[in-house]
């Protein structure tokens, strides 16, 4: 039997750290597919493809072409059509393929959240009266804001946001997460920050925020994802390699 094929659609650091945990095996090959949306991508540990694949058609056509046994769809929970797109792709090659999602974060005691079900949605509720806002939503969507230009915003993103928001008060904060409870709180507090807009993503790397807003008093407003439809989903690498374990033993048993 040759090896088992596995294909990680990635961009999160669930997807680097299973990609980690595959790459010393010796009964699997593994490509990581990075959308290329950041400039300077981190070093990956498995053989990258980098670049969009054409929606599911293309998706679909890489998985045969490349004899695909397996899809790991481990991307940003926020990701939404390639998910859609993995799943068409895996049913169109009929390939197994599953999700990886860290769970959601949940509000606890003396966090003040509102939540909204979209980027547009939350620059909205921010409402007339300007406030001082810290916008957290990354480049691709932070131009909601030129919607509502009577307030000042903080926009921290990896890469520059391009074409930059046409508000007359923005200040730009380039960074890489992840990011540290005393240095989001001096960051909150020393811009004097009234609301932050984030995405719920889950995890912890950048969650500093949310905890450094619930000690300073200020509002979340908070996009939530929309559910994720069409694939079986684990929450942690430690499930999803113990997925993976299982559908290579039953590869193994077909012969295949």
């Amino acid at each position: 039997m040759g090896k088992a094929r596995i294909l990680i659609l990635g961009g999160t650091t669930e997807a680097r750290a299973l990609a980690t945990a595959l790459a010393s095996r010796a009964d699997l090959e593994v490509v990581l597919s990075l959308a290329g949306r950041t400039a300077d991508p981190a070093p990956q540990p498995v053989p990258v493809r980098s670049g969009g694949f054409g929606g599911a058609e293309g998706l679909a056509r890489y998985v045969g072409n490349e004899k695909v046994d397996l899809v790991v769809d481990a991307t940003h929970p926020f990701a939404a059509r390639i998910s859609a797109n993995a799943v068409a792709a895996a049913a169109q090659c009929h390939v197994s393929a599953f999700a990886l999602r860290r769970p959601a974060w949940v509000p606890v005691e003396g966090d003040d959240w509102l939540s909204v079900h979209s980027v547009s949605q939350a620059i909205a509720a921010l409402g007339d009266a300007p406030l001082r806002v810290f916008l957290a939503t990354g480049r691709q969507e932070a131009h909601q804001a030129n919607a509502a230009p009577q307030h000042h915003y903080w926009v921290r993103s990896v890469d520059p946001v391009e074409p930059p928001l046409t508000v007359p008060d923005v200040s730009y904060i380039h960074s890489r997460g992840p990011f540290r409870l005393a240095d989001e709180l001096d960051m909150l507090r020393q811009r004097q920050i009234e609301v932050v807009v984030a995405k719920n993503s889950g995890g912890d790397a950048t969650y500093g925020k949310i905890e450094a807003a619930r000690q300073l008093g200020i509002k979340v407003i908070m996009v939530e994802r929309a559910e994720a439809a069409g694939l079986p989903v684990v929450e942690t690498v430690e499930a999803a390699l113990g997925r993976i374990d299982h559908f290579v033993s039953s590869l193994m048993k077909r012969g295949v």
